[in-house]
């Protein structure tokens, strides 16, 4: 059956590698959904610390910062499919391994861990070409509905998968991993029948200068920069979802389908609020509703803090995914169309930089906090610090508080 897309009156699903490229992606968020939930648990359930979880962070935040823009340059000067399969090839066996040395245990943390960074490190690589291969397989002028589709794909597989890790969790580690890496290997397939619809344009040589092209031109428009390291720094200090276990097991007292749930709740926000995007535009006080959003995220995190009902910590993470939804609407409009197609990996690395680092030494930072202070503080003191970042930036980026629309101001 073909995927039902938002806002699609048939031509989307008119470009078949599309949709073969909607589902790969879709087939592999799901997996990576489910690997997220499981790892968590698991370590969690091997250590019961903080520390570790936080650890996790850490195994893929180095990856994220050290080879983002080399993976920037490599979707610029080759084949991007091909680095695509490549990289999901070695995801694909790392998370074999993972089912493999969890059915014959013998997955100790110091194993999970290599594993993960082994995983992390092929994401990173396989990231950029990724997102930059999409306007390739559809016209430009489809273009924004193909990204915003994609978009909510990535946010149900936040919401189903999850929950779905959680509940299979009672089947065993193993089987959670096993259906993970039964899913990445649908998406090796869809990718290999993946066909460009626009020519590609020229390579330009590899030089030193052009590694770092991505971030000259982040730098050289103030609204973008804004944006993004905006985004950094809330979900920086706001990665309350990486305490989620603790949360869940001595907080909520729940199990791993509890978790599961909370898990999903902000990708249930975050896909609802896509959705009113999706046939809504902004067009007035696009700044003002950027920084109101992220100081509501920040908001949200403070009641999931000194939460202790499940329905309310549920409210508070569903009201912070719909929130952060906002931010990544923006931020993919002011970069993808507003990237000539010849820098578009480098540019996407320099963004991913900000957005996987952000998430993931948040989880660090979290969990180190919480190691140290305890979880609820920890989440607390990560909700303060969202709000007296939105207060800084409202103050150092004006013509980013005072802009009104998108379009007109691209350029």
């Amino acid at each position: 059956m073909a995927p039902v897309l938002p806002g699609s009156d048939g031509r989307l699903l008119q470009h078949r590698s599309f949709v073969a490229f909607w589902l790969a992606r879709t087939s592999s968020s799901f997996g990576f959904q489910m690997l997220s939930i499981i790892v968590g648990w698991q370590i969690y359930s091997q250590t019961q610390s903080a520390f570790w979880l936080g650890m996790i962070g850490l195994v893929q935040f180095i990856p994220s910062l050290t080879l983002a823009l080399p993976a920037g340059h490599i979707a610029d000067q080759f084949d991007r499919r091909r680095v695509v399969l490549l990289a999901q090839v070695l995801e694909w066996l790392a998370i074999a391994a993972l089912a493999w040395l969890t059915w014959q245990g013998d997955a100790s943390v110091w194993v999970i861990l290599s594993l993960i960074f082994v995983i992390s490190c092929a994401k990173t690589i396989e990231s950029p070409s990724m997102v930059s291969m999409l306007p390739a397989l559809v016209p430009l002028s489809i273009l924004p509905r193909a990204t915003a589709a994609n978009a909510v794909s990535g946010q149900a597989a936040q919401i189903v998968g999850p929950a779905l890790g959680g509940f299979l969790y009672a089947a065993g580690a193993d089987v959670v991993y096993s259906v993970t890496a039964g899913l990445y290997l649908v998406s090796l397939l869809l990718v290999m029948t993946l066909r460009y619809e626009q020519a590609q344009p020229p390579r330009a040589p590899a030089t030193l200068s052009s590694l770092f092209a991505g971030v000259g031109f982040i730098r050289n428009r103030p609204d973008v920069l804004g944006v993004i390291s905006l985004d950094l720094f809330a979900v920086l200090l706001g990665g309350a979802t990486a305490l989620l276990p603790i949360f869940a097991h001595d907080v909520l007292h729940t199990g791993p389908f509890g978790l599961g749930l909370l898990r999903s709740a902000p990708a249930v926000g975050a896909l609802l609020v896509g959705f009113w995007l999706s046939h809504r535009a902004l067009t007035r006080n696009v700044g003002m509703i950027m920084f109101m959003c992220v100081a509501g995220f920040g908001v949200a995190t403070l009641v999931f803090a000194f939460s202790s009902w499940m329905w309310l910590s549920l409210l508070a993470l569903f009201a912070l995914g719909g929130f952060d939804m906002v931010s990544m609407v923006i931020r993919g409009s002011l970069v993808q169309l507003d990237t000539p197609d010849e820098m578009r990996g480098r540019v996407n690395a320099v963004n991913s930089i900000f957005i996987n680092t952000s998430n993931q030494l948040g989880e660090f930072e979290s969990g180190m906090l919480a190691a140290w202070l305890g979880a609820v503080p920890a989440a607390a003191i990560g909700g303060v610090g969202t709000l007296i970042v939105v207060a800084l930036w409202m103050k150092w980026f004006p013509g980013l508080r005072h802009r009104q629309r998108l379009e007109s101001e691209m350029g």
